[in-house]
């Protein structure tokens, strides 16, 4: 069960594209006391008086070739840096052990990724590689609730993978379960080790959610009620593109595309973001210091990527006071990423005077919460806690939480059970 320590709670105990398809963002810049919303027409968003929710759904058929097409042109580019990273790991092994508990982990719990696959690639409900800027992997999957009656809540979710094996498609759990209780989510890609470093991936999400809080209304999505959502690399990168942009805005001294003021939430779901403090831990966990250093742009850069480092800084002090609310969500039996690593981002957040919430999951590992728990069906505590904020204040939404019915299981619990034992995160 998880316990939460929250501000409100006990004393002491607060809680690639490689082709030439045109840009399909449309960007907008904004004041600091306005926005001013573009006309531009974009060819994959919805046109005429048609119902959005038709509008938004093109032939599945052109929809699987583009996808096909942009998966062959991935693949050759893909296998290129993947010799590339093979050299800067050399042969090691603890990389070559992560590697092979890795396989017999994604085997072990292949009849649920199938499954869920199967929705990804074929439900009409989820709209794959939209182009949201004009970098490689520029691209996001829209999860769509099944009905239309009004804007929907929506979530922008970014997913981890060690910086270096991420990709929006690991957000189909996520995606699916929000989806069925009414909740729009934008799974945003970004460029990986070592096509790019952490400056471009905190580059690229702050695009993705550039377009999301100017677009997702053309898809039935509420853009006054858009929440930030990161899961382990993901929560690092999302916090800091989250940082980077309140510190923009607090200096006036450039034009923005999107505004903190539109996130009305960050979740952080098994994330580090004090990056000094985990370089030995990660090399002794195969993730080695030369590689990190490569993705993280050196030593000298560790601190500017290190959120909860830059919270304590005096001179961001004008661009705390922007951040919206933040929950940390952690497993405590977290071997990747130690849930220390969130409860001192809590505590330096307090201490600069940002809400900030802390959820704990007694006895859940790195992956429990993600992979795991959902594949295993029944109540999602992670989902529940995630909408309780989300709904907080929707009596109506809130009824419907408590009658929804529970996730289906996907895996046997003894394959699950053998996966946690063997899982390399």
């Amino acid at each position: 069960m998880a316990s939460m320590m929250s501000s409100r709670g006990r004393e002491g105990e607060h809680h690639h594209q490689l082709t030439t398809d045109p840009l399909l963002s449309n960007r907008k810049c904004f004041s600091r006391r306005d926005s001013n919303r573009s006309n531009d027409s974009n060819a994959d968003r919805p046109t005429g008086d048609e119902s959005p929710l038709l509008r938004r759904c093109p032939s599945r058929q052109q929809s699987f070739r583009r996808d096909v097409e942009h998966a062959a042109a991935e693949t050759f580019l893909l296998t290129s840096l993947s010799f590339t990273l093979l050299r800067y790991l050399g042969v090691g092994y603890r990389w070559i052990s992560k590697l092979l508990a890795l396989g017999f982990y994604a085997f072990l719990l292949m009849p649920g990724f199938l499954q869920v696959g199967y929705y990804y690639f074929f439900s009409s409900q989820v709209r794959r590689s939209i182009i949201y800027g004009d970098q490689p992997r520029n691209r996001l999957d829209l999860y769509l609730p099944n009905n239309d009656d009004g804007p929907k809540a929506v979530v922008a979710f970014v997913t981890g993978g060690a910086w270096i094996i991420g990709y929006k498609a690991w957000g189909s759990l996520l995606g699916q379960r929000l989806a069925e209780r009414d909740v729009i989510v934008a799974c945003i890609d970004y460029r990986n080790f070592p096509q790019g470093t952490i400056s471009d991936m905190v580059q690229d999400v702050s695009e993705g959610i550039s377009f999301v809080c100017n677009n997702i209304a053309d898809y039935g999505g509420d853009p006054n009620r858009v929440y930030l959502v990161g899961q382990s690399a993901g929560a690092h990168i999302a916090a800091c593109a989250l940082l980077e942009q309140s510190i923009k805005e607090s200096r006036e001294e450039e034009e923005i595309s999107w505004s903190v003021s539109q996130i009305k939430a960050y979740f952080g779901i098994s994330g580090g973001y004090n990056v000094l403090n985990l370089v030995d831990h990660f090399h002794r966990r195969g993730l080695y210091r030369s590689i990190f250093l490569g993705i993280m742009e050196g030593e000298e850069s560790l601190k500017k990527f290190s959120p909860e480092v830059m919270v304590q800084d005096p001179s961001t002090t004008n661009a705390i006071a922007l951040l919206p609310p933040i929950v940390l969500i952690h497993g405590s039996d977290d071997c990747s990423i130690p849930s220390d690593a969130s409860k001192t981002f809590t505590y330096a957040l307090r201490t600069a005077g940002v809400q900030a919430d802390l959820i704990l999951y007694d006895g859940k590992t790195h992956t429990d919460l993600f992979i795991q728990d959902p594949l295993r069906g029944g109540r999602d505590e992670l989902v529940e806690d995630i909408l309780g904020y989300i709904h907080a204040g929707d009596v109506e939404a809130l009824a419907k939480d408590v009658m929804a019915s529970t996730g289906r299981r996907l895996v046997p619990e003894l394959m699950l059970s053998l996966a946690s034992k063997i899982s390399p995160f």
